[in-house]
């Protein structure tokens, strides 16, 4: 078994939410890429955690019995101390929530359960799971939103090719998450490019969705460019709808 690294941000936190909630606070929890790196040498970790504090963050989650202004008050009034030791805004759930959330936001929340590292407490996540159906409607919402949004995005560009190329590279990033969600589904784990060349196969369009997740990171792309990738774009999400609305385990 892999020997993991407990963030010293972490216990930070722990001791900070403890003053806050007393034994209200039941567990906290490390999660993301933070929660399965292994221990580094000691003599390198503090180097390390220097060059990567303004790139790499610790996501927390922190389970109460209750939740009140008074605490998020208390809480918001350490955020500038907790942001200067790299972490990331802490996720705060009462006890009862956490668990019927699940279907709400089955890939984020099923995220964390794959990806996470006790800092104290009792495990929340003893007995709970993502069930299959909850991500098919997930990927569903998802694709349907981003069908209607790149519709209506089109009638606003006025015919404009700068306004579709503006449209196209901003869409981009939610499509990557959408093809990574669906990949994600069909029980096909690794990079986005590789869940863009999955749904491809099951869409039976090559290339259209490896064009689009190109462009995450990118700031801008020609008119031309813009008016030859948003047809095939828009039958590769119509496409989408299709494949998950009639999807089965």
């Amino acid at each position: 078994m892999t020997l993991m690294h407990l963030p010293e941000s972490a216990v930070t936190l722990e001791r900070d939410l403890r003053g806050i909630f007393g034994s209200r606070l039941q567990s906290v929890v490390v999660y993301g890429s933070r929660a399965t790196r292994p221990e580094p040498d000691r003599a390198a970790q503090s180097a390390a955690e220097s060059h990567q504090a303004g790139r790499l963050l610790t996501h927390t989650m922190a389970v109460v019995d209750e939740l009140t202004t008074d605490d998020l008050r208390a809480c918001s009034s350490r955020m500038e101390s907790w942001e200067a030791r790299g972490l990331a805004t802490p996720l705060l759930v009462a006890r009862s929530e956490f668990g019927r959330s699940l279907d709400a936001f089955p890939f984020e929340f099923g995220a964390i359960l794959h990806d996470y590292l006790l800092v104290s407490g009792s495990n929340p996540f003893d007995g709970l799971s993502v069930h299959t159906a909850d991500l098919r409607r997930a990927c569903e919402v998802q694709a349907r939103g981003h069908l209607l949004h790149l519709r209506e995005g089109y009638l606003e560009t006025y015919g404009r090719g700068d306004a579709l190329a503006v449209l196209i590279v901003e869409s981009a990033p939610a499509f990557a998450t959408l093809v990574t969600n669906v990949a994600h589904l069909d029980a096909v784990v690794g990079t986005v490019s590789a869940a863009a060349r999955h749904v491809e196969r099951k869409i039976e369009r090559p290339s259209t969705a490896s064009q689009i997740v190109s462009l995450v990171g990118v700031n801008e792309i020609t008119s031309a460019e813009a008016e030859r990738l948003f047809a095939p774009y828009l039958d590769a999400v119509q496409r989408l709808v299709a494949y998950i609305d009639t999807w089965q385990a």
